[in-house]
């Protein structure tokens, strides 16, 4: 599964691990979030709900581009840097063609959606 993502003219998509807490963020889909700067390396999205957390599973092969679930706080984080894989991360997926579009600044209106 392919999950599209919209912001600030900005359109990409991500790879969806297959997993219960990727399963049950596509059962939400449609989506309209706001995305925000947080740290030096992400952004994040919060959820209108928490997510199923079965999905956790050890990862060694984190890497600038993840989309992962912050178990902590319930959202989204959309990582365009290097990060270490914690136990309170959950992988959903890996973005097709680069993180440029994850380095536009600010807080903007975002939209998720399934691609067929």
């Amino acid at each position: 599964m392919r999950l599209r993502c919209r912001f600030a003219d900005q359109d990409f998509t991500y790879l969806l691990q297959d997993n219960a807490t990727a399963r049950d963020l596509i059962s939400l889909l449609p989506l309209d979030l706001t995305i925000e700067d947080f740290s030096t390396n992400e952004k994040l999205a919060h959820l209108p709900r928490r997510l199923d957390e079965t999905g956790r599973q050890p990862s060694t092969d984190e890497s600038p581009g993840d989309l992962c679930y912050f178990r902590g706080w319930g959202n989204l984080a959309f990582f365009y840097t290097g990060y270490t894989y914690r136990d309170d991360l959950i992988l959903l997926g890996k973005i097709e063609g680069g993180v440029a579009p994850l380095l536009v600044k600010g807080t903007h209106p975002l939209r998720l959606d399934l691609m067929s």
